[in-house]
């Protein structure tokens, strides 16, 4: 099985997922405790409407995925902050409302093809030298970021207004955390494919969290289970020609149901 990362494909692959496991379940640790786990998807849907218009005007779909999600997860942080609206309306308004916008532009650029389906989806085969550097590049700031601030995360995850009250800058710890989310999701398209990015930020902390162990261990344990289902995933992915994101996505489901049967409380 090894041998599968004689081929290049095969080592840029396992880089890049190895970026994402880590961006993803670093970051989805928090999404989780603030019962926030929707945003990933919802913002998923978002990077979808990027690819879709950079489809359409012939421009990097990428860049443009990273530019609705940015956009998106600002203008849903300020709804939820200044205007009161609840976390899980806002994000079905945009979940549905992106999806359709989506749909629309690519009827209208005429491409439900191959190329839309390796987004949709996931391709191992699409990961470029020049994708790395940039997963490397934005990934390296987001977990920086990340780790800087883990502490006043943490602390805003369980309790925001305490936190408030404390003199933490919730407001801009907040923009920075969905910020560093959207990124991470419109740059792991490529590999997972933008249907299936949220179960790579949400299932690993689910699972690990049924052992009922602290936050940085149960942390620890997502990273873990994040990187183990990329590897595998990506194992099975070329022994069995299936979709990577798919087969990632499968495994971590696995690992979710065997949390819940070794843990039942």
């Amino acid at each position: 099985m090894l041998e599968m990362f004689d081929y290049p494909f095969m080592q840029r692959a396992l880089i890049a997922g190895t970026i994402i496991a880590l961006l993803a379940s670093l970051s989805g640790s928090f999404i989780v405790l603030r019962r926030y786990s929707l945003l990933s998807e919802t913002l998923a849907h978002v990077s979808l409407v990027g690819v879709a218009v950079g489809i359409l005007l012939g421009t990097a779909p990428l860049w443009m995925a990273v530019a609705a999600a940015l956009a998106a997860s600002w203008m849903i942080e300020y709804l939820r902050s200044a205007h009161g609206l609840y976390s899980d309306s806002i994000l079905s308004i945009f979940l549905s409302g992106s999806l359709a916008l989506s749909v629309v532009i690519i009827s209208l650029a005429g491409s439900f093809n191959a190329s839309l389906f390796s987004y949709l989806f996931g391709s191992i085969l699409s990961v470029s030298n020049q994708d790395l550097w940039i997963m490397g590049g934005f990934g390296a700031v987001g977990a920086a970021l990340l780790l800087v601030f883990f502490k006043e995360l943490y602390f805003i995850a369980f309790d925001e207004e305490v936190a408030r009250a404390s003199g933490i800058r919730v407001a801009l710890l907040n923009f920075m955390l969905v910020s560093v989310i959207a990124i991470i999701i419109a740059l792991s398209i490529r590999v997972v494919g933008t249907l299936l990015i949220g179960a790579l930020m949400v299932i690993p902390p689910v699972a690990a969290i049924r052992f009922g162990m602290g936050f940085y261990p149960t942390t620890l344990l997502s990273l873990v289970i994040a990187l183990v289902s990329v590897v595998v995933g990506l194992g099975a992915s070329y022994l069995y020609s299936l979709p990577s994101g798919a087969a990632i996505v499968l495994c971590l489901l696995a690992f979710f149901v065997a949390a819940l049967a070794i843990n039942r409380r």
